[in-house]
């Protein structure tokens, strides 16, 4: 089973995305990741286990990612 978020706007894409996520994260899933067009690149990141990894992984906790969202089916996969 998979859940995807999608955002396009002005907005801070990679702080609508980890919520969205968020609100998913109920239904136990064991990994999870964001594609973020930062402008000049596509950045992704994913992480296995809870979402605080991820979060931790993509500098939530410390500095957000901005720009508008990509499918990850859309950028390069790491």
């Amino acid at each position: 089973m998979c859940g995807i978020i999608g955002y396009t706007g002005e907005k801070q894409a990679a702080l609508i995305l980890l919520e969205g996520l968020e609100n998913l994260e109920y239904r136990g899933y064991d990994s999870a990741g964001i594609a973020v067009n930062t402008g000049d690149d596509i950045s992704v990141v994913k992480a296995q286990g809870r979402l605080a990894v991820l979060k931790e992984n993509a500098g939530y906790t410390h500095k957000p990612i901005g720009g508008n969202c990509r499918h990850p089916g859309s950028a390069e996969r790491s």
